[in-house]
């Protein structure tokens, strides 16, 4: 059955401007990290995807190596637009990233201009488009010129390859020269995605400052720390959980007594807020004026709705914070 979107999808999102530029963002995207790769339910990728965009989210967060296996996910996008999402492509940002290995050889990861415009290209291929929305180089590389990694992404933009320049996983000081080189190429810095959640916290000391100071966009991705803050560990470790499975990203040694304890007590305060605490943590990382949008991973419809229905509830008082901060610092 050929799907058709939502014609009130707008009305259930909010949007927010990206730093000075002229773009909007949903509140919440949606991050293909994980679930949408070749070991995935397709059918279930498409209910996803397809409820995603009837809630008015209209980013999809891609990388290179997302998968399993590496390229899987952006191949799977590409097989849900070509059937159902393609008629609707002016109304989608589609992001992806190169940085990571993705090829065997000297020139298969990392931030040199020959791996970062080949990568670029296949992954248009396999997403079956003609441009990205959003090119980011995905981290640092300290072996190559920040100069050569910038003019990259700003030879993507002027290539008409991608429309918009962002950097991921980038400290406050690279930042900076990142932007001052883009900024002097004619290619600003649109956006910084940084791993951000109420137990990393780190893009508080200085990054945000810098994005805010310079009017670049900032879209935190593991909100919710690998499923730290969804209330699935309160009881234990489930059977069918990352930790379980022996993620490289979530591992037993991060759930430890003193954790468990934080958890308990966010848990206990976002019920008096009539949250979730997955609802509370998205929530926390909105309320900050430098965020644009909030990156989320869903492995079902319901867990998608839950998530999206934060937007119910964005507001914390002064106490509150100060009460959030008390439990995650003591």
């Amino acid at each position: 059955m050929a799907y058709f979107a939502s014609k009130d999808r707008y009305n259930k999102m909010k949007y927010n401007r990206c730093g000075h530029s002229g773009l909007l963002l949903p509140a919440i995207s949606l991050g293909l990290w994980h679930n949408f790769g070749g070991t995935g339910d397709f059918k279930k990728m498409k209910e996803i995807l397809f409820r995603a965009f009837d809630l008015g989210i209209t980013h999809f967060d891609l990388a290179n190596n997302y998968g399993p296996p590496p390229g899987s996910a952006e191949s799977n996008l590409k097989n849900i637009l070509q059937s159902d999402l393609g008629a609707y492509r002016d109304q989608l940002i589609i992001s992806t990233k190169a940085g990571y290995l993705m090829w065997e050889g000297p020139y298969g990861e990392w931030g040199s201009r020959k791996y970062l415009l080949a990568s670029l290209d296949q992954s248009l291929k396999r997403m079956g488009l003609d441009y990205v929305d959003i090119f980011y180089s995905h981290r640092p590389d300290p072996d190559t010129p920040l100069e050569e990694t910038m003019m990259a992404l700003h030879t993507a933009v002027q290539q008409g390859k991608a429309l918009y320049a962002g950097i991921s996983n980038y400290d406050a000081e690279t930042t900076g020269q990142a932007i001052d080189i883009l900024e002097n190429l004619g290619t600003p810095c649109l956006i910084h995605q940084p791993k951000y959640n109420m137990f990393h916290r780190w893009v508080e000391e200085e990054l945000l400052g810098v994005l805010e100071k310079r009017g670049v966009g900032c879209i935190p991705f593991s909100p919710l720390a690998q499923g730290l803050l969804t209330g699935r560990y309160l009881d234990g470790i489930p059977a069918d959980s990352r930790i379980a499975g022996e993620s490289i990203f979530l591992q037993k040694e991060h759930l430890d007594a003193g954790t468990l304890v934080k958890i308990k007590a966010l848990n206990q305060h976002a019920e008096q807020r009539g949250q979730t605490m997955a609802q509370m943590a998205l929530a926390w990382i909105l309320n900050r004026r430098q965020v644009t949008s909030v990156l989320i991973g869903a492995s079902s419809v319901i867990q998608l709705e839950e998530n999206v229905a934060t937007l119910h509830n964005l507001n914390f008082s002064k106490d509150e914070l100060a009460y959030i901060d008390n439990i995650l610092i003591p």
